[in-house]
């Protein structure tokens, strides 16, 4: 009897480390912000977003973001209201999302602090529509807590979003995007 308590004891320190170390290769926040530009031959339209929703697992460099799109910030209400309602139609499509990988994952070393170069690969979902995104970033790693860092552009023709006749000539089809995420281990 004692041996058999002895394994049983052995057995679930083994299931708890090992559940541990899982998890310590997961990092995540709630609480990223991405932002984006529109430089237009009128006016600059920019937006941001503070709840943005990223999980990366630093084994396999696999990386997903997430974000409700009427959660994006203006200078102007009007300028909101327009974006929610007539470009990305927040009501039909509520989310936009990206899932892919860090191409070079095994260039970081994410347990020793420092600035690593990423190179981004993954599909970007918005508006319906899904494309291929490419990017460079930088992940920092301090004290066990991961920042990433990346900025890219995407046309607005790419995902379906149309610009009204009337302003069409005021605004750019091209946008810039800029993701800052500082992600916690993830809790197993």
């Amino acid at each position: 009897m004692n041996l058999l308590i002895r394994k049983g004891i052995i057995s679930c320190c083994f299931i708890l480390i090992t559940t541990s170390l899982i998890a310590q290769d997961k990092f995540f926040t709630k609480s990223g912000s991405i932002s984006f530009v529109s430089k237009g031959v009128i006016e600059t339209i920019t937006a941001s977003h503070r709840s943005v929703t990223c999980v990366l697992d630093s084994k396999t460099g696999a990386l997903q973001f997430a974000v409700l799109m009427k959660g994006f910030e203006f200078k102007k209400a009007l300028m909101q209201e327009h974006f929610n309602e007539n470009y990305v139609e927040s009501d039909k499509f509520p989310r936009a999302e990206f899932r892919g990988q860090i191409a070079n994952n095994g260039d970081i070393a994410y347990t020793k602090d420092g600035v690593y170069n990423a190179h981004v690969k993954g599909k970007l979902t918005m508006h319906g529509q899904t494309k291929d995104v490419e990017a460079e970033g930088k992940v920092t790693v301090k004290s066990g807590r991961l920042g990433a860092v990346s900025q890219f552009d995407i046309l607005m023709s790419d995902f379906s979003i149309k610009i009204p006749g009337p302003v069409k000539e005021n605004m750019s089809d091209k946008v810039t995007i800029t993701v800052n995420c500082t992600l916690e281990p993830l809790k197993g």
